[in-house]
């Protein structure tokens, strides 16, 4: 993230007297830049200048030499024949191990109250047998470089610099005292990844007199022309992506007799510090510190290692480069590159375009004469070979939001100059300067734009006005109230009207665009899906269920729950480019994402767990595979149907596992575990909120439970059809859809060998609902609620014998239908099987409650009812009343 130093932006903006960071931050707010960070100065507390009047050598215990100073520090000073070591002369007493320093010589010192980089608080303490009331500071203590052989020498390392009195505060003098506002840029303005965009934007937000280093005539005088003997470029970029060439313009400037020693001035390397940059060289510090204050990435490299021309092209099969970070990389054909010697046998690759040089080429301690590079890249080019090569330097992360084209000449010359005055160097002559550049964008937009897209009037004066006050060329209106505008060069991402009115908003105050909520339009809402949904989830939190939320994307747990090798629950849908490796499929299932839910719970100490989720799950069959559409225009119907033809059916299912204890353990009772029970009730739970009867049955094949079939089989279900359940502890549920019977659900308790794969207790339980074929057999009508009726209850108890084979729910299915309107309740309270009935059958008896809406039931209409339900079942099912 860019750092904003105050002082380097008060070079291009004038900036308030006693503004702090904290202003500043709150300025580029305003015009959309985000406050990221406020480092603090890197030394706080007194640190001064500080003069050496003696210095007495002394060897410690453990043989070490070290130096007993008296220091003269001014105000700081004690006063003769005080302080924690008196002395005859106004100074304090500092241990110094460092002996690159003479009596005489001016130092830094640190007093006790500062704190240095590291958070290193400075305090009187007792060491070698002397109270050091203090310490002589090096340049590595202080965050100013490496140097940590000796200590600051002030005189020798400013020479051309007045040196303070002693006691003088020096925090400010060293470049140590600044905070500096970190920024977060987003993607499309890069131009804020330098002083030259930031201080644009704080001209913007405060109306500060702003004065662009990019123009010839503010920060170099001139810009020079090309001429025909400089240095032999070519842009030869055979293979443009998305039809744009990777490089449409090429800077090349040269200087000769550089001193490789040249130190970079401490102005610099301290800007450089305070942006995050380390100071190398003269060259390189110069080409970082163009980039940070113009924006424009540069490159420096040794002349003599080059062979004329330089040749800006696409990467050939086989080519690799070995990088300014020792890394040796092979080349993808895409990667744009600086060559030179452009023969087939001798082409020599020198740098990854706008990325990073190359080792072969660069700048050593020796190098005297350089080539300087200022081009335009293009951002899309840069962003792909960064990517592919993991190289996010800093200047690929200007390329790849876009340089200001017009910007290399300037640079360059900012370059040249700095060079010439701090390394003694001669800049030469020719210039080299290769453009391609395209004409600039044209962009039309109508004077109401603006306020149709913010809500805002605002006066087309004001509109053009804001539009030049971010740098755009603006013509018009013509006679239909069309701007024809040119955005600057620094704003590639002004592309179309949207673009300019957000500048437009930026600019005038995004709190002038009122709040208005939309209307919201009438006879519309939920759909009857949606309410149904809702309605379900609503049953099964009522329930004291735990709704829960998990991503569809699941690994492969098929074998875990056990199903079988044709089980179509295992075709699931493989994703191209998965959120994670270790879940790159599609749920078919609920419970996929449900029984690890439960097992992580279980796993983390929570024993009570009773959880369910309502999704979508993919089922792939029928797919028919579509090609990815272009993006150029939108897909006509053709297109649209091959989507929606290649797109899995997606149906909402509803599922729960329940595990543990159902109840809690209190004083008189015992806890009642979850059962197979339980689940069954819950999904009945979510039936009759949505209005719909189900038939529960064990878990037998729909052809199986046709009543119009043969006698349904005793023999145990496939363990694989059922998984993860139980096969002979899980129910199926089915609603019927005229003759047929529509299943919709399994529900019942989870085999063992599911529960151990997920970690769950013995014996947990669960359930999974097809909800969609749930809502497909909702009622049309409204469920209509009957009065209650007041009048007294009669009762009938009936006891069926029938085939054992007959399912409960159908027997009890019958008595409704003999009992008609005026059952109430209708329960099952007894099975028998033994020697009181015939072999192969059962005895069922259910409780009928009886109650007619507007009169009481006599005996003989409850004797009747009876009668009728037990002809009915009789004539059904061969039922017999039990004597």
């Amino acid at each position: 993230m860019p750092m904003i130093p105050l002082s380097w932006l008060c070079d291009h903006v004038d900036v308030e007297p006693g503004t702090t960071a904290e202003d500043l931050a709150a300025a580029l707010v305003r015009v959309g830049l985000e406050e990221e960070a406020i480092h603090p100065a890197r030394v706080t507390g007194p640190l001064v200048v500080g003069r050496v009047l003696t210095r007495v050598e002394e060897t410690a215990s453990n043989g070490k030499v070290v130096n007993y100073c008296r220091v003269d520090v001014g105000e700081h000073n004690d006063a003769p024949g005080t302080g924690k070591e008196p002395s005859d002369l106004p100074s304090r007493g500092i241990i110094c191990g460092a002996h690159n320093f003479e009596a005489g010589d001016l130092v830094v010192v640190c007093l006790p109250g500062a704190v240095l980089p590291g958070d290193f608080a400075i305090a009187a303490r007792k060491t070698y047998g002397h109270i050091s009331d203090g310490m002589i500071c090096s340049a590595r203590e202080l965050g100013l470089g490496e140097d940590h052989d000796g200590i600051i020498v002030l005189t020798e390392q400013y020479p051309d610099r007045r040196i303070p009195e002693p006691g003088t505060d020096i925090v400010s003098w060293l470049g140590l005292g600044e905070e500096v506002l970190e920024i977060n840029v987003t993607p499309d303005r890069g131009y804020c990844f330098s002083m030259r965009g930031a201080a644009r934007e704080y001209s913007h937000s405060t109306g500060a007199v702003f004065r662009d280093p990019g123009l010839p005539g503010v920060l170099v005088d001139s810009v020079p022309e090309a001429t025909p003997d400089g240095f032999d470029v070519r842009l030869a970029d055979s293979s443009p992506i998305r039809g744009r060439a990777g490089a449409d313009r090429y800077v090349a400037r040269i200087v000769r007799g550089v001193d490789p020693q040249a130190p970079t001035p401490r102005w610099m390397a301290e800007r450089l510090e305070m942006a995050g940059m380390r100071s190398i060289s003269l060259s390189v510090d110069v080409t970082n510190y163009v980039m940070l204050d113009l924006g424009q990435p540069m490159h420096a490299y040794d002349l003599d290692s080059l062979a004329a021309p330089v040749v800006v092209r696409r990467a050939r099969a086989g080519e690799s480069l070995t990088t300014l970070d020792g890394q040796s990389r092979a080349l993808d054909p895409e990667d744009l590159l600086i060559t030179d010697s452009p023969d087939a046998e001798g082409s020599r690759v020198i740098g990854l375009a706008g990325v990073m040089g190359g080792e072969y080429s660069e700048v050593c301690p020796t190098t005297r004469d350089i080539l300087l590079e200022a081009a335009h890249f293009d951002s899309v080019s840069v962003a792909r070979t960064s990517r592919r090569h993991r190289l996010h330097s800093e200047a690929a992360k200007r390329f790849e939001r876009g340089t200001d084209p017009l910007l290399p000449g300037v640079a360059a010359q900012r370059a040249v100059d700095l060079l010439v005055e701090y390394g003694g160097g001669t800049a030469d002559p020719a210039v080299c300067d290769v453009s391609d550049l395209p004409a600039p964008t044209r962009v039309r937009m109508g004077v109401d734009e603006p306020e149709r897209l913010t809500g805002v009037a605002l006066d087309p004066r004001r509109v053009r006005g804001l539009l030049e006050t971010v740098g755009c060329r603006v013509d018009g209106p013509d006679a239909d109230g069309v701007l024809t505008v040119v955005a600057p060069s620094w704003r590639p991402d002004i592309t179309g009207p949207a673009d300019l009115v957000e500048e437009i908003a930026r600019l005038d105050g995004y709190d002038r665009i009122p709040a208005v909520l939309p209307p919201a339009p009438a006879g519309r809402g939920l759909t009857r899906a949606q309410r149904a949904r809702r309605l379900a989830s609503d049953a099964l939190a009522q329930a004291g269920l735990t709704e829960v939320e998990s991503y569809p994307f699941v690994s492969d747990s098929f074998d875990r729950q056990g199903m079988g090798a044709e089980d179509p629950r295992r075709r699931a849908l493989r994703l191209r480019n998965p959120m994670a490796d270790d879940a790159p499929l599609l749920r078919t299932s609920i419970l996929d994402t449900l029984l690890d839910v439960a097992g992580r719970n279980i796993a983390r100490s929570n024993s009570h767990v009773a959880v369910f989720e309502t999704g979508m799950v993919a089922r792939p069959e029928g797919m028919v595979p579509a090609g990815l559409p272009s993006a150029q225009s939108r897909p006509d119907d053709e297109v649209v149907a091959a989507l929606l033809a290649g797109t899995p059916a997606q149906p909402w299912h509803i599922g729960a596992v329940l595990c543990a204890d159902a109840t809690a353990p209190g004083v008189l009772s015992t806890p009642r575990p979850y059962d197979w029970a339980d689940a069954v009730e819950a999904v009945r739970r979510v039936a009759g909120a949505l209005g719909v009867r189900v038939e529960v049955t064990r878990a037998w094949t729909p052809e199986e439970a046709r009543v119009s079939g043969p006698p349904m089989p005793r023999a145990a279900t496939d363990p694989a059809e059922v998984a993860p359940f139980h096969p002979g502890r899980v129910a199926r549920v089915f609603v019927r859809a005229g003759r047929d019977l529509v299943d919709v659900a399994l529900a019942g308790e989870l085999s063992p060998a599911a529960c151990l794969a997920f970690g769950l207790p013995a014996r947990s339980c669960g359930f999974e609902m097809d909800l969609d074929a749930l809502v497909g057999a909702m009622p049309v009508d409204p469920i209509q609620v009957s009065a209650v009726s007041t009048y007294p209850l009669a009762k009938e108890d009936i006891a069926l014998v029938v085939d054992a084979d007959v399912p409960v729910s159908r027997v009890e299915q019958v008595v409704r239908q003999g009992a008609g309107s005026l059952a109430e309740e209708v329960r099952l309270f007894d099975v028998y099987e033994g020697d009181q009935v015939p072999e192969g059958k059962r005895s069922l008896a259910f409780a009928l409650r009886l109650r007619a809406p507007d009169r009481t039931l006599t005996a003989q209409e409850a004797a009747r009812v009876r009668s009728d339900v037990v002809a009915k079942a009789r004539k059904l099912l061969g039922a017999e009343l039990r004597g």
